[in-house]
């Protein structure tokens, strides 16, 4: 087993941009188990639109893959730290853009709420299907969050759990009109276009705004955003007839969520 961080097409491909009019999105392995990732390799060479830029077979090669490859997502073998969630944490400070999928061997309920606060996009068991893996890296790296069905659960769980719990000292954020009206979309499961389409603007401005939102409410995805919102009533008292009026529409989030980790 080598020693090094390894890339596919040395000196070629991970340096390469797209074809143009190709929508690729370009996967950094890593996983302890080399046959793991050969399989996956080849899984992958069928696609048209994924590209393994590089690989890892350890947490230090992972963060040393990030640093040399762009990637838009890394697929993370929860083994390889011995604190899965701070290298969750730790691989999102290290490469910003790049999102996180982490494989898990055994899911459990705990550990899953602990990797999505950390702010990982998506969670798979290694047993997933190919086909799951690679709707699921293509989802992630448009932006969405990929859940399983069990996961799906325990986060709606936890979501109503915490929508019930009492607010002693409510966050003092301000929040332009735009950015609400934005927060409200999602908080109702829309998507970055039909958001731009919904207040008349591009995907790349509402995705601007968003990132504007987490920083401010220190969240870091859609997932959290759902969650502070119903948590901290951040939409109550939007005028009458409002996307933003109506109250729980943060559930509508991850029911979509739900839908799609099903399908």
């Amino acid at each position: 087993m080598g020693g090094s961080t390894l890339k596919e097409n040395e000196g070629q491909e991970a340096s390469t941009p797209a074809d143009a009019g190709t929508a690729s999105v370009s996967v950094i392995l890593a996983d302890s188990q080399t046959i793991f990732r050969v399989g996956l390799r080849k899984v992958f060479a069928l696609e048209d639109d994924l590209r393994v830029v590089g690989q890892a077979e350890s947490f230090g090669q992972a963060i040393a893959a990030l640093s040399k490859f762009a990637a838009d997502v890394i697929l993370f073998e929860a083994a390889l730290a011995a604190n899965p969630a701070d290298a969750v944490a730790e691989l999102l400070r290290r490469a910003h853009g790049t999102k996180v999928v982490v494989l898990t061997a055994n899911s459990e309920e705990e550990q899953t709420l602990e990797f999505f606060r950390r702010g990982a996009h998506g969670i798979v068991d290694r047993a997933v299907a190919p086909e799951q893996l690679i709707e699921c890296l293509r989802k992630v790296a448009q932006g969405e969050l990929w859940l399983q069905p069990q996961a799906v659960n325990w986060v709606l769980n936890a979501y109503r759990t915490q929508a019930t719990r009492p607010i002693a000292n409510p966050p003092k954020v301000h929040l332009t009109h735009k950015e609400l009206l934005i927060v409200s979309c999602v908080a109702q499961g829309m998507k970055n276009k039909e958001i731009a389409q919904r207040v008349n603007t591009t995907e790349q401005v509402v995705k601007n705004y968003l990132r504007k939102v987490y920083d401010k409410l220190g969240v870091s995805d859609r997932l959290e955003l759902a969650l502070y919102c119903l948590h901290h009533r951040l939409l109550d008292g939007a005028e009458p007839g409002s996307p933003a009026q109506q109250a729980g529409a943060a559930e509508p989030a991850l029911a979509a969520m739900a839908q799609k980790a099903g399908q």
